[in-house]
This record gives C-alpha cells, sequence and structure tokens, in this order.
C-alpha cells in the first residue's frame, strides 16, 4: 500500500507555502524549519562546508570584504540576523576597528547557544550581543544599525518581503544591506554536477556525518524554491533599497546581495 501525504487545509489566517519541496501551512513551516536548525546547531559548520564544499568560508571572507567596516575608530553598528552561531559577526569585528560592535538576531534558542559559547570563548563578550528573535519582526527601533547582513538565512524565512522591509526600517540611512545565499548556478556542466551533489551526495553525506538526511534534504530544497538572483534583487529594490547589486561567487552556486537605505 502507498501511503499519500495530503496537502494541509490553508486559511485565511494560515495559507499554504512550501517548506523545501513538500507544501505545509505557514505555521506548519515556521516549526518544521526551528526543527530543522534544533537539530543541525551544533554541527552548523559542518553543514556548511557538506553544502559548499568548504567554499562557504571564501565566500564569507568576501561578504565581509563588501561589508567593509571601518578599520579607524569610527563607531560602527551591525545586525547579523540569522547568525546565531557568530560565524559572521566574528569575522566582522576581526576585520574592524575598536568601536565596531554587532547584534546577532536569530530565531532559534539552540543556535544562539552554539553561537554564545563561542562568542565567549573569542573574547567578544563585550562586543556582541545575542537576541532571539524573528526576522519579520525585529525587536529594535527604526534606525538602530550601520549594516545588516543575514548568512544562509533569508531562503528560511516565510515572508521574505517581510524581513526585507524590516531590514529597511532598522537601518540608519545611509545604511548597507547585505545578503549572501545560495543562489541559481549560471555556468552549464556545474549547474549539472551541483545538482548531483546537492541531492544524491549532501544527504547521504549529512546521514553519515550527522546520523540524520532530512535536514540536509530540506536545506537542498530550500535552494531551489529561493527566488533567482534577478528576481531577488527585484525584491529587494521593491522593500525600498537603492543601488541594488548583486554579484555571483562560484558560478552561482551563490551570490552576494546589496542594497543600501537612502
Amino acid at each position: 500500500m502507498i501511503a499519500v501525504m495530503s496537502t494541509p487545509e490553508p486559511t485565511a489566517a494560515n495559507p499554504n507555502t512550501s517548506f523545501g519541496f513538500r507544501t505545509v501551512t505557514e505555521d506548519e513551516r515556521q516549526s518544521l524549519v526551528n526543527d530543522v536548525f534544533s537539530k543541525v546547531a551544533e554541527r552548523y559548520d559542518l553543514m556548511n562546508d557538506l553544502m559548499s564544499g568548504g567554499l562557504h568560508r571564501l565566500w564569507k571572507s568576501d561578504f565581509v570584504a563588501a561589508l567593509n567596516p571601518p578599520r579607524a575608530d569610527a563607531a560602527f553598528r551591525l545586525l547579523d540576523v540569522a547568525g546565531g552561531t557568530g560565524d559572521i559577526a566574528m569575522r566582522c569585528l576581526a576585520a574592524a576597528g575598536p568601536n565596531t560592535s554587532a547584534v546577532i538576531c536569530d530565531i532559534s534558542p539552540e543556535m544562539l547557544e552554539v553561537g554564545r559559547r563561542r562568542v565567549t570563548d573569542a573574547g567578544l563578550a563585550d562586543r556582541i550581543t545575542l537576541v532571539e528573535g524573528n526576522a519579520e519582526e525585529l525587536p529594535f527601533p527604526d534606525k538602530s544599525f550601520d549594516a545588516y547582513t543575514i548568512s544562509f538565512g533569508i531562503r528560511n524565512v516565510t515572508h521574505i518581503d517581510k524581513a526585507l522591509s524590516e531590514a529597511r526600517r532598522v537601518l540608519k540611512t545611509g545604511g548597507h544591506f547585505l545578503c549572501l545565499e545560495f543562489s541559481d548556478v549560471q555556468v552549464p556542466i556545474l549547474d549539472r554536477i551541483y545538482d548531483f551533489h546537492s541531492f544524491e551526495v549532501i544527504p547521504r553525506l549529512g546521514r553519515l556525518a550527522a546520523g540524520d538526511a532530512q535536514p540536509y534534504q530540506y536545506l537542498v530544497e530550500s535552494i531551489r524554491k529561493f527566488p533567482k538572483q534577478e528576481t531577488f534583487a527585484a525584491m529587494i529594490r521593491a522593500a525600498g533599497f537603492s543601488n541594488v547589486s548583486y554579484r555571483n561567487l562560484t558560478g552561482g552556486v551563490a551570490a552576494i546581495h546589496s542594497g543600501w537605505r537612502i
């Protein structure tokens, strides 16, 4: 007997959306995403290594270089959203002057716990604050930050348009929005190699390395559901950002998107 998965019944208050290639209600999606990151929090860097073949480390260096935090004594305040483990915030502070500080905001308490340990071990607890919060409803006042970063996180947000609107709201005039995300491969042959790696290799490696292939299967599928480069750039413009641009990394396996609040 073959079991058939039924599609959840949507309502006006809780319509259907996607969780990878599955159709779920919005409330169910958030719970499922939270469950994924509760499972992978302790192995988050390993997860990114598996999904990018280790290239995420180089991409993040490019990302921080694009942010270009001030190296002098000027005060600079960064908000890193969905950055629970602290990787981007700590890289930024390592490249910045002594008056740069960061707030990490993440919806996952498990990811934040990993981040707290790492921030403390790095001796940065006086410059990095960790806050539990939703990218769609940030718990910060208007015009609070000089820069907003989100790395491999925005595709896990249910309402991307709301997250982009919130990003603009909390940025100061002249503030910089930067997003690093897996994207659409635009190099022939590489796209086929990447598809094979994504759907055949990554889940198996996830099962071997972490004992569970399901979170990795979702993360691979979520990349394919995320808007392509031009579509996402248009969404950033629609949120009110100016001078919007993007730069492909490794043939479009990932991309850095940039916008400014003018």
